[in-house]
């Protein structure tokens, strides 16, 4: 059966037992047993009698389609969470008429328990309210993370071929202005991490075209 191998951060290939051509439709099995149909495209390695391909999901699913299904679920999630703590609130005003009264608990009266009870009940009410509210917040933090990589491209999609290719050519000559004089200097490490980004984008157009070219 052929199954998921990681071959570089976000990036999986299919591991396989037998040989394929560019274009074969086969399925690949993950760890949870779950079979996906993919579409094979370059042969990337081959050791210990195993054949490794890169592959893109057939239905057309990648890492772009996960964030944003990821984004959807964090939404609904901060919607229920929102409207359970509004639901919490509202019920935190059973006996709101009486309690505006601001009577004072008559101890010893045979009222006193009702009353103990009551603003114990609200106040139990206020505080899932407070802790649904704050669920609804830290989904919305989140979707903001999720909505910054729905929009990403990575070396999991063919297309970053093209899109690192040209980010390596901006790096290049932002590179070179640095080095004549053409661009100014920001501080004293400016070359340095210049040269940095040229020699990571190098990598990742190698490792790109590997996969897809």
């Amino acid at each position: 059966m052929n199954t998921y191998k990681k071959y570089c951060p976000n990036v999986f290939v299919a591991q396989c037992e037998q040989e394929y051509q560019k274009g074969d439709i086969i399925e690949v099995e993950t760890k949870y047993g779950k079979a996906n149909e993919c579409i094979v495209y370059n042969l990337v390695a081959k050791r210990s009698g195993f054949y490794y391909y890169s592959i893109v999901r057939a239905d057309g699913f990648n890492n772009q389609e996960r964030a944003k299904n990821k984004v959807d679920r964090l939404e609904n999630a901060a919607i229920n969470a929102h409207k359970r703590a509004n639901d919490w609130m509202n019920k935190s005003n059973e006996g709101k008429d009486f309690l505006a009264l601001a009577e004072p608990i008559k101890v010893g009266h045979h009222s006193e328990k009702k009353h103990r009870a009551l603003i114990e009940r609200n106040w139990k009410r206020m505080e899932n309210a407070m802790e649904e509210f704050k669920k609804a917040e830290s989904y919305n933090d989140r979707i903001s993370y999720w909505e910054s990589l729905s929009n990403k491209i990575d070396l999991s999609m063919p297309e970053s071929v093209e899109f690192f290719e040209a980010q390596l050519e901006e790096a290049i000559i932002y590179h070179s202005g640095l080095k004549d004089g053409s661009i100014k200097r920001q501080h004293s490490y400016s070359l340095t991490y210049a040269n940095k980004r040229v020699n990571e984008l190098k990598d990742k157009v190698e490792t790109a075209r590997k996969l897809w070219s």
